[in-house]
């Protein structure tokens, strides 16, 4: 069928469909609640990793588990008022329209009642357009957080190209970055302003002169193009203006509730990373939960029995540039790090790989500095998976030691940005207790 939107079989479809559109909304609503809530859990795990190795793409599990956590919430709202309403159909069926002289109520309360609660028909109409625009506004919502992040991506790709790129000088380049920056989030505060007052930029004459190049620029960068028909739609409808303004401070709420918690003593609190006083269960091998990363270092329990230490320490591209930067003849013309296809990969040789892989833990060895207390430790590194996570592992032995408490503490040499001086920087500090 040819969908011309002027022709009047057309309309009738698009009219018929709307009518029965609640069907489609409560199989859409519920098996998309089932898959956000189900995708949360992977997004996290992937953030963990994606945090601990240190890669650009933590960002985007960022926001892709933000954007699922404001679909969850909409659409329950969605579920509940759609059920709200299907209960109130049915209730008419049985009931029809209420009867406030059946309460036989006194005239001061029947009036009040009439006036505030009013028809039934009414508060059935007033749930159905909630839900209809519930339903629109929760994807409209989608889009404005991709956008948001969007604006900070122009940002991080010109971080990457005044900084990361070599073409300026770090200086110049870090200048560059900075007037860029202030001016590209000048120019955004014009297009928030607008947005907030609902378009006011576009009813004064002299502005919406100025603020036409700048609206058509930005309506490419935050992709604003793909969902502007539902915005002008909801912003020439005074009942769908008022449900934009009312969901804001529900998310916010929502995002305030998830950060409550329990503060139970000025002195004994939970913390992210081990100290001396302080064990995180990440820094314990036997400890984790299946796919849980470990952040800065492990070892193999909080309690050891063994004449041993096994130290796990996580793979990071920080890490690597700093054993690169600190030992040039590892330095490679072409750099292969990033993402590529296995399809235009070369394979390099058994016996060439090992080499390459001996200098550089060779260099991980000097780079890292391990002690037990205060006593230094000699140990080598070998390349392994912990969790499904890349990094290097040592074993060596502890049997010298007393029993008791102790602490591995392990650090890592590397340039000032200052000085440009090698500087030795704490990493982490992991208590275990020795028994043999």
């Amino acid at each position: 069928m040819k969908n011309d939107y002027k022709d009047n079989k057309f309309k009738e479809l698009l009219d018929k469909l709307q009518q029965e559109s609640w069907q489609l909304e409560l199989l859409i609503s519920g098996f998309a609640i089932f898959g956000l809530f189900s995708a949360l859990e992977p997004l996290e795990r992937m953030g963990q990793e994606a945090s601990a190795s240190e890669s650009y793409t933590k960002t985007f599990f960022v926001v892709a588990a933000i954007s699922c956590i404001v679909l969850i919430v909409n659409l329950i709202i969605h579920v509940v008022l759609r059920g709200l309403w299907i209960g109130a159909i049915g209730l008419r069926y049985v009931s029809g329209e209420i009867d406030y002289e059946a309460l036989n109520y006194k005239k001061r309360f029947t009036n009040h009642l009439k006036k505030k609660v009013g028809s039934f028909d009414k508060y059935i109409g007033s749930l159905e357009n909630y839900c209809s625009i519930l339903f629109a506004v929760t994807f409209l919502y989608l889009f404005y957080i991709i956008s948001f992040f969007i604006i900070f991506l122009v940002i991080f790709i010109a971080g990457s190209f005044f900084i990361e790129s070599g073409i300026f000088p770090e200086i110049f380049g870090m200048f560059l970055l900075g007037i860029f920056a202030i001016f590209f989030l000048f120019l955004s505060l014009f297009v928030f302003i607008d947005f907030i007052t609902q378009g006011y930029l576009k009813k004064v004459e002299w502005t919406s002169f100025l603020y036409f190049p700048l609206y058509k620029i930005f309506s490419v960068i935050t992709l604003s193009f793909l969902y502007r028909p539902l915005v002008y739609n909801f912003l020439d409808n005074k009942f769908g203006r008022r449900l934009l303004f009312i969901l804001f401070p529900v998310y916010l709420l929502t995002f305030y509730v998830t950060t409550l918690h329990n503060v139970r003593s000025n002195f004994v609190n939970n913390q992210s990373y081990s100290t001396i006083n302080y064990a995180n269960n990440n820094n314990y091998l036997n400890s984790l939960t299946k796919n849980e990363n470990i952040n800065k270092a492990a070892i193999q329990s909080k309690i050891i029995e063994k004449p041993f230490l096994q130290v796990f320490i996580p793979f990071r591209k920080k890490m690597e540039d700093i054993i690169i930067n600190q030992n040039l003849d590892l330095k490679s013309e072409n750099d292969k790090r990033g993402y590529s296809s296995s399809l235009f990969s070369s394979n390099t040789s058994n016996t060439s790989k090992d080499s390459l892989q001996s200098k550089y833990l060779a260099a991980f060895k000097k780079a890292y500095l391990l002690k037990i207390d205060s006593l230094q430790i000699q140990s080598d590194f070998i390349i392994t998976e912990i969790n499904n996570q890349l990094g290097f592992e040592t074993v060596f032995p502890i049997h010298t030691i007393k029993e008791g408490k102790h602490s591995l503490n392990i650090s890592r040499f590397i340039a000032s940005k200052k000085t440009k001086k090698i500087e030795n920087e704490a990493v982490i500090e992991i208590p275990f207790f020795y028994y043999k």
